[in-house]
């Protein structure tokens, strides 16, 4: 049975008990993350040699097989009949049945053991000192580390056990119940489950496509574009879904500017046996994918969920090495359309995007007299046409905001060209404490809708989800992209969400200051000042 998110949450809740005396609260993932990734290396490995187990018929067979190919580093290299090799002190039954003296230091070499043997973890998960000190006193003693290995013992976190993104799940919760007071947000990198999936039913990778994200937290979108391609292409294998020899898999590119999240990806790329390349770094200031010539390298499919309304200071844009940013500088206030333009900078000539926004960035600007910098740039997109559809989702899904998300879906070859189809998809949803969920009927749903280009029949009772609109009408709707203003569920008028909001006054007050700015220029041009105008 798979551990679902209900009862991950209440076994971290505990686990974090467990050390809150000695520990402070932001500090509390510093110590489980670890020890969690130690247990799923465990559980996946122990996994394998019961999987090989049952093919050779013996398990003493399997461990000459796995020492040879360890002894050759074929393992090290991600040749082996194993993911990874888990040393003996580091495999979790040693560690629960270590007793708790001298457990700090164990614990301490059983992960850095982990990462001399496994090449590819080193950095993921030997970060971490439990035997650590402070004015000469550990900061965990080995009894509580002991109370905390217990109750980390009570799940398995095995292939079979556990959703895929488990590692991010965890991560998730720890971030946002314990240490959103250090100014962290887990909707900074965290996708709700099911839209991920959604996102990848919208992208259907197909076999040896490229696929990257600028903004990969721990994985979870290429993680789901990799299962899509195993879900539509990969065959049945030894209790494991695999992509037969004739097909090619996704190769897949990341970036993530926290180390943390970073740690977590490159881990969940050797857990999915993914072909994943992902880096550390700031990829709005130092993108890691260029080719030789420094131009940033071009993707088959890009998906992508940034921080909504990020700010980053002008001259970032304007003094851009790759010219990325060609249909207009976005506003400080919101680096959604400078997301928006990097992506598009890293599509191919054929190549689909699809990205998780605030509502506000497919509407905010529309309906104002004179200029607006994100206005002024999604009327570029709608010129070039380059926009082939919005989804409209629902209220409280993502955890970070009540606020709706919309996906944008890019696309530079549309099946469509001059249409821009908008899914309204904000009733589908099922209630969920603490948060609204989509089940597998509301998804299949709006991927059909996108897929065949609308349902005429209507797939919400009578009403239909979507609209079909030309880039001409779009034109005169000032480029309100806002699928709510096209497609009226339950005669519901369309509200403007708080953070919507802020970043319009934001933007305001910007446009304000820029105005007052040429107008003390062209003052000062005339030999006049604002006092002499005014008298």
């Amino acid at each position: 049975m798979t551990l679902d998110l209900s009862t991950l949450e209440t076994w971290l809740w505990e686990a974090a008990c467990v050390i809150r005396g000695p520990v402070d609260a932001p500090k509390f993932k510093d110590y489980i993350l670890p020890l969690v990734f130690l247990k799923r290396l465990s559980d996946v490995f122990a996994d394998e040699i019961n999987r090989l187990a049952s093919d050779y018929g013996d398990h003493q067979i399997v461990k000459r097989i796995i020492e040879d190919e360890r002894e050759r580093g074929i393992i090290a290299d991600g040749r082996g009949s194993v993911r990874f090799y888990i040393p003996a002190n580091a495999r979790w039954e040693t560690i629960r049945k270590r007793g708790w003296a001298g457990l700090g230091q164990f614990l301490t070499d059983a992960v850095r053991a982990v990462a001399r043997e496994n090449p590819r973890l080193a950095g993921v998960i030997d970060g971490v000192d439990f035997n650590a000190t402070t004015a000469g006193q550990r900061i965990i003693s080995d009894d509580y580390l002991a109370a905390l290995v217990e109750i980390l013992s009570r799940y398995r976190l095995g292939l079979d056990d556990a959703e895929p993104d488990v590692l991010g799940r965890a991560y998730e919760y720890l971030l946002r119940k314990f240490a959103e007071g250090q100014g962290q947000s887990a909707g900074e990198f965290y996708t709700p489950r099911e839209v991920a999936v959604l996102m990848a039913r919208l992208l259907d990778p197909q076999p040896d496509m490229t696929v990257y994200d600028p903004t990969c937290g721990s994985g979870g979108l290429l993680i789901k574009c990799h299962l899509r391609l195993l879900e539509t292409h990969g065959v049945q294998e030894n209790g494991r879904r695999k992509l037969p020899p004739r097909y090619a898999p996704l190769r897949l590119y990341g970036q993530e500017i926290n180390p943390s999240t970073f740690a977590m990806a490159r881990m969940n790329a050797v857990i999915h046996d993914m072909e994943a390349e992902i880096h550390l770094g700031d990829t709005m200031r130092n993108p890691a994918f260029k080719d030789t010539a420094g131009r940033l390298t071009t993707f088959d499919l890009v998906t992508a969920n940034p921080m909504w309304n990020q700010k980053f200071p002008t001259d970032l844009y304007e003094n851009d090495p790759f010219e990325r940013f060609r249909y207009g500088v976005p506003p400080s206030s919101s680096a959604d359309w400078g997301w928006l333009q990097h992506m598009l900078a890293s599509l191919s000539d054929t190549g689909r995007m699809a990205v998780v926004l605030d509502t506000g960035a497919v509407s905010r600007g529309s309906g104002n007299q004179g200029s607006n910098r994100e206005r002024d740039i999604r009327r570029a997109f709608v010129e070039a046409d380059l926009i082939e559809a919005v989804v409209l989702l629902p209220e409280n899904l993502f955890y970070n905001t009540t606020a709706p998300g919309i996906i944008l879906v890019i696309n530079r070859r549309k099946r469509h060209p001059g249409e821009i189809l908008l899914i309204n998809a904000s009733q589908l949803f099922a209630k969920g404490r603490p948060k609204n969920y989509l089940t597998e009927e509301h998804i299949e749903t709006i991927a059909e809708i996108y897929h065949t280009w609308g349902d005429p029949v209507g797939a919400y009772g009578s009403t239909p989800l979507h609209a079909i609109i030309t880039t001409e009408e779009a034109a005169r709707n000032d480029y309100n992209l806002s699928p709510s203003r096209y497609v009226v569920l339950n005669d519901k008028e369309e509200a403007l969400p708080l953070e919507e909001a802020v970043v319009l006054l934001q933007e305001a007050e910007e446009e304000r200051a820029r105005a007052d700015a040429n107008l003390k220029a062209v003052l000062a041009a005339l030999g006049l000042n604002g006092t002499e105008v005014q008298g």
